[in-house]
């Protein structure tokens, strides 16, 4: 079962905190918040701070803590505040302060699914045949 939380309107710029949910995606959680601990981005605190809501939503519904690994992790576009800076001759620039929605879930049983994969495409692998026109080449 999937265990999911989200920030919403966090004030960062969507393309700075996928920076951050790109590097933990896929990962066990412990090695996810100790990626995010010694990240030195600002996104990462923001991260963080999902992925412990997430794992303690997880904790709640009774479920195995030391199993979990970040499933989905992504950040979406929010709403972009606007402002204007003023300059010189009368004119304004405009000033974009862009947000996004950051969302982080969590599932239980990575390792064996990865280990299982794993075995599975190794098996795919060393039990193919040769092709049969290439073993009548070989008799010839």
């Amino acid at each position: 079962m999937s265990y999911r939380s989200t920030w919403r309107f966090a004030r960062i710029s969507p393309r700075k905190a996928r920076l951050v949910t790109d590097l933990i995606r896929g990962k066990p959680v412990d090695e996810a918040q100790s990626l995010l601990k010694f990240s030195k981005k600002r996104a990462a605190v923001m991260v963080g701070k999902v992925l412990a809501t997430a794992v303690a939503n997880a904790d709640v519904k009774e479920a195995d803590k030391d199993d979990l690994y970040v499933s989905t992790c992504f950040c979406d576009a929010g709403p972009i505040i606007k402002r204007m800076q003023p300059k010189d001759r009368g004119k304004s620039y405009a000033i974009m302060k862009r947000t996004c929605h950051i969302t982080v879930e969590v599932d239980e049983g990575a390792e064996r699914r990865q280990r299982e994969a794993r075995e599975k495409k190794r098996n795919r692998r060393s039990s193919k045949p040769a092709a049969p026109a290439a073993m009548e080449a070989a008799k010839a």
